[in-house]
């Protein structure tokens, strides 16, 4: 199975546990879905990449500043069923590349969905950066 190098703006798919899964003293998440990378940092003392993913989900957001809906186009593309999605911003994970929650594609022998296009990706990370600024993002680590 080809396993990309880690790149901003990468959409993979993951096993993700929610921040309140975690706190419900679970160890994984209950479903595979795609995340995007929005930071990745080798170190090279480690060996390897930190990376930085916000989920996917179909479930619209709480408070609409929490999310950002993804655009036909760009589902099509990455090729995600046609149901409205959004990246949660408000929450993501923080774990060394390749980690255990790497999944493969449903269907595929790849782990990587593809890219999101660079202006909807800057779109995307504009939001994280504005609510993490303002200290309601939250990022765990699964390391």
């Amino acid at each position: 199975m080809p396993l990309l190098t880690p790149e901003a703006g990468l959409v993979i798919s993951y096993g993700y546990l929610w921040h309140h899964e975690h706190l419900g003293a679970r160890d994984e998440g209950h479903k595979d879905r795609p995340a995007v990378i929005v930071l990745a940092v080798h170190r090279a003392g480690a060996g390897a990449f930190m990376v930085t993913v916000l989920p996917v989900t179909h479930t619209p957001p709480e408070t609409p500043d929490w999310a950002v809906e993804i655009p036909a186009p760009v589902k099509r593309h990455l090729g995600l069923d046609d149901a409205r999605s959004w990246i949660v911003v408000a929450e993501g994970k923080e774990f060394r590349w390749p980690g255990y929650d790497l999944r493969p594609v449903p269907g595929t022998d790849r782990y990587d969905y593809g890219f999101l296009p660079p202006r909807f990706f800057n779109q995307v990370l504009a939001a994280f950066d504005g609510l993490r600024g303002a200290g309601n993002a939250r990022l765990t680590s699964r390391t």
